[in-house]
């Protein structure tokens, strides 16, 4: 096991009994991926519930953390009027938030949590937690991941976005 799966396995047992909404807008809508990430970190006890369309208005992804993992910049949230983000809120038990933390960067100090407005494929507006480039990490400086992206894609379809939404990943 890794120092990271120490850590969050810690976090887990200390963790309350209440649920967290996540807002998914990236990779880990990629289903094949995520069950490899899953593996990797023997996390296999762990499962994605079932989630629900949604979209964060005055939000767009912003391609600005640099991964050597993806071999390339990979995307974020950032402030913009009248844009909007599409994905999946998860309801996600407390004790179950650690492994989110960790798929999300934000246990390497990648990323930090976010609270986003979304509107739920019901109607319904709810607060929601996203991840985005840790402001400390930022960068624009080399290419964005064409295999980023096309996880990007993958996940959207899968996840059942609109196909007007995964044209718009394509750049």
């Amino acid at each position: 096991m890794d120092a990271h799966y120490d850590i969050v396995m810690k976090a887990r047992d200390t963790a309350g009994q209440g649920i967290k909404r996540y807002f998914a807008y990236s990779t880990i809508l990629d289903r094949e991926a995520f069950l490899e990430w899953r593996e990797q970190h023997s996390y296999q006890f762990f499962d994605l519930p079932k989630g629900e369309l949604a979209e964060a208005a005055d939000l767009s992804l912003v391609y600005d953390f640099p991964s050597r993992w993806w071999g390339g910049r990979v995307a974020g949230l950032t402030e913009a009027k009248g844009a909007r983000v599409c994905g999946v809120v998860f309801e996600i038990a407390e004790k179950d938030w650690p492994i989110i933390q960790h798929k999300e960067g934000a246990v390497t100090g990648m990323c930090v949590e976010k609270p986003v407005q979304v509107k739920l494929a019901s109607g319904a507006t709810v607060e929601a937690i996203a991840f985005t480039t840790n402001p400390q990490r930022k960068s624009l400086d080399g290419p964005v991941s064409q295999r980023f992206v096309e996880a990007l894609e993958r996940g959207a379809r899968s996840a059942g976005l609109s196909e007007a939404w995964v044209e718009s990943l394509k750049g």
